[in-house]
């Protein structure tokens, strides 16, 4: 994107964060490091809502697994001997296909927003962790038409199903907790999005490049 300085609510701020912590979360097993940020959160208790109580999942989960655990647990659901039990990418959830269709239509609008792939990088880029990367990017540094658009064509009709099916995977103990607030946030996104709507004029098609901030795009 050219240099210039968006203004960043509150609001975006937060869901710019929870993006990129869902990325990190899905991208690789956590480090200790980040589950001690994890255990250390403050949360806010006495709000009743799902969101709250899922943030408050994710903090006792965090104290409760090593990342050896996790290694182990991250392997066996998202890579596996041959698969995991889940695939974690936008065009299985939304063809039932690896490498299809929409892979390609977000290689297109990749292109036209400035994303590039790195080198070192082997997952296909619909990947949902760098999906995630991608959103957090958009909310922060680009135009409300572009998130909004960005959502509706490489993950709304697919997300909600996806954490749906991670909670239910067999070897989901921490990433039934990642689930469950990957869930409650989809649930808030949603209403966001729908505010959006009303208030923001829809391009489909990409018009403002960016420069992604070292993403680690897969």
């Amino acid at each position: 994107m050219t240099e210039t300085t968006k203004q960043v609510s509150e609001n975006d701020q937060l869901r710019a964060d929870i993006y990129q912590l869902l990325a990190a979360l899905l991208r690789r097993e956590p480090s200790q490091e980040l589950l001690q940020f994890l255990t250390n959160l403050e949360v806010d208790a006495n709000e009743d809502n799902a969101m709250t109580r899922a943030w408050l999942a994710l903090k006792l989960a965090a104290a409760q697994f090593s990342p050896e655990q996790l290694q182990d647990e991250y392997f066996n659901l998202f890579i596996g001997v041959g698969a995991g039990e889940i695939l974690p990418y936008g065009s299985w959830f939304m063809t039932g296909s690896l490498m299809d269709k929409p892979l390609a239509l977000l290689r297109q609008d990749l292109m036209q927003l400035g994303f590039e792939r790195q080198d070192e990088v082997k997952e296909p880029e619909d990947h949902v962790a760098a999906l995630f990367e991608v959103m957090s990017v958009l909310i922060l540094e680009a135009p409300s038409h572009q998130q909004l658009a960005f959502y509706r064509r490489h993950i709304g009709s697919w997300i909600v199903r996806f954490f749906d099916t991670l909670s239910r995977c067999q070897s989901a103990a921490f990433y039934g907790v990642v689930a469950q607030l990957g869930r409650a946030f989809f649930e808030t996104e949603i209403a966001e999005f729908e505010r959006l709507v009303l208030s923001t004029p829809v391009v489909e098609t990409p018009d403002v490049q960016i420069q992604p901030k070292a993403s680690e795009m897969a």
